[in-house]
């Protein structure tokens, strides 16, 4: 795992997957969607804009590939990808497979409902797969 400092919130919050060219890769602890997180490790950034012009050429070569894979491994009916950091003001974008059928569908899936944890299974299956993931 990289020595790069995660806010507080999102290491309570998500488990690690990945560190790829530029960021962290988590997933959200929550079983009712599949739902991951990118953090680029760059210090004191908030916006995507803060970083460098190369920096955000890579963020967008790993959040396509990370959309691209879940659009493949879920099939979901829409992708939510966004960084909105008032309560976690890092920078980081969720990227999160919706469904029609999904608890939340159609609103965001903050507060909607509580988060319901991974299986310890389900954890140790996207860990072993994402371990297999080199750009």
């Amino acid at each position: 795992m990289s020595e790069f400092p995660v806010a507080k919130a999102l290491l309570e919050d998500s488990y690690f997957l990945s560190d790829w060219p530029l960021c962290q890769v988590r997933v959200m602890d929550d079983a009712q969607y599949p739902w991951f997180v990118l953090i680029p490790r760059v210090d004191d950034v908030r916006e995507l804009c803060d970083l460098t012009e190369e920096q955000q050429i890579q963020f967008l070569h790993e959040s396509s590939f990370l959309s691209h894979w879940l659009k493949a491994e879920y099939k979901p009916d829409k992708l939510n990808v966004a960084a909105l950091g008032n309560r976690v003001p890092q920078l980081h974008v969720h990227h999160i497979a919706r469904f029609m059928s999904d608890a939340a569908w159609p609103d965001p899936v903050w507060g909607k409902q509580p988060m319901q944890p991974l299986s310890d299974k389900e954890v140790a299956r996207l860990q072993e797969l994402f371990a297999d993931i080199t750009f």
